[in-house]
């Protein structure tokens, strides 16, 4: 199949003609190409940086559910998906060249009764952290997920999982084995033991203080914010929690009434910030054009928060673009997708390994 489209590139805003060939995108014309894009916004497909394929409401889901969730991303076009932590072995979906390529980070993390049940692997000695970074960076694609924080009963509120020597100890095994690693962070306490340790991002982040924004900037972090989680549902945690945690249910709010705010420091400072939408258990599949257009109310231009969910996602992945010779994975859009998330959740046309896809409205 020989395919042509033709219109305006994001982000240097210049008029594009590519076309496409076994899958690969070309710069020079191709005889007998079928023009099925003329007039609009061409984008390299959209990143969801942090989502869940393969994670239900109580972890491990059948594999066909896995795939209806990989289908609702690819139609929003988000056709590249970091998998930040599945209990689902979601592998076998890299055979489907239908659906979207997922960089995997295995399994969450975790300590026995500190994360949601079903959802992460329970290490009963934290000296056990490095030997299981280990294990999960010979089977993923190159992330790891640590659970920084969850809520501590013992003491009623969220704190820390890990001390620092462990930290450090862990975070060295995997940049041994060519991995990087991210930590769900809520609260402030568990952010510099992380940061200090050499982690390479930061999912949520809401506990961000002046100090630990500094660090991040000093140490190149990055952080993901999942803004659209936070917004909608730290208010819902908070209050299921209240009569047995109530010291934990203030701190989730104080977090949801001061996060945003924080977030946007750590973007004035110079962290790198990328989207996410944390789709998988409380938020819906789906939900990148949301999360581009909350990025917006911690300072970011139409532009900048596109390109956090676009092309400066795919540079901070290792992964390509639009460029002669790159896998076909692109969107068109006949209005301005900067403009918001109704021409953003709506792409004209979605197409995946040179396989054409018509979203339906």
């Amino acid at each position: 199949m020989r395919l042509h489209v033709r219109g305006v590139g994001l982000p240097d805003e210049t008029p594009i003609e590519l076309w496409i060939v076994d899958g690969r995108t070309s710069v020079e014309p191709v005889a007998g190409a079928d023009t099925v894009f003329d007039g609009g916004w061409i984008l390299p497909g959209l990143v969801d940086a942090h989502c869940h394929v393969g994670l239900g409401g109580r972890g491990e889901i059948p594999l066909d559910d896995a795939i209806a969730q990989a289908e609702t991303e690819r139609d929003v076009g988000a056709l590249l998906l970091r998998d930040c932590g599945s209990p689902t072995d979601t592998r076998s979906l890299d055979d489907h060249d239908d659906l979207p390529r997922i960089i995997r980070a295995g399994k969450h993390l975790a300590r026995p009764k500190r994360y949601a049940a079903g959802f992460s692997r329970e290490l009963e000695d934290e000296w056990q952290l490095p030997e299981a970074v280990a294990q999960e960076a010979r089977r993923g694609d190159g992330w790891i997920k640590l659970v920084g924080d969850w809520i501590d009963r013992s003491v009623g509120d969220l704190a820390p999982l890990w001390s620092d020597d462990v930290l450090k100890a862990a975070i060295e095994t995997a940049h041994a084995h060519g991995a990087r690693v991210t930590a769900h962070v809520f609260s402030e306490d568990a952010l510099p033991g992380l940061i200090n340790a050499g982690i390479d991002c930061i999912e949520h982040g809401t506990g961000l203080t002046d100090d630990t924004i500094e660090l991040m900037v000093e140490r190149g972090t990055v952080l993901v914010p999942t803004l659209v989680n936070i917004v909608e549902n730290f208010p819902g945690i908070a209050d299921a929690a209240a009569t047995k945690y109530p010291t934990y249910a203030a701190h989730m709010r104080d977090l949801h009434a001061r996060g945003p705010g924080r977030l946007a420091a750590a973007r004035e400072a110079g962290v790198p910030i990328y989207a996410g939408s944390d789709a998988g258990t409380m938020v819906a599949p789906g939900r990148i054009a949301d999360e581009v257009e909350a990025l917006k109310g911690i300072g970011m231009s139409g532009g900048e928060a596109l390109g956090a969910a676009c092309w400066d996602a795919r540079r901070w992945l290792g992964r390509p673009g639009l460029e002669h010779g790159a896998s076909a994975d692109l969107v068109c859009f006949s209005d301005d997708p900067r403009s918001g998330p109704a021409v953003l959740r709506r792409p004209d046309l979605v197409i995946l390994r040179g396989k054409v896809f018509r979203p339906s409205t």
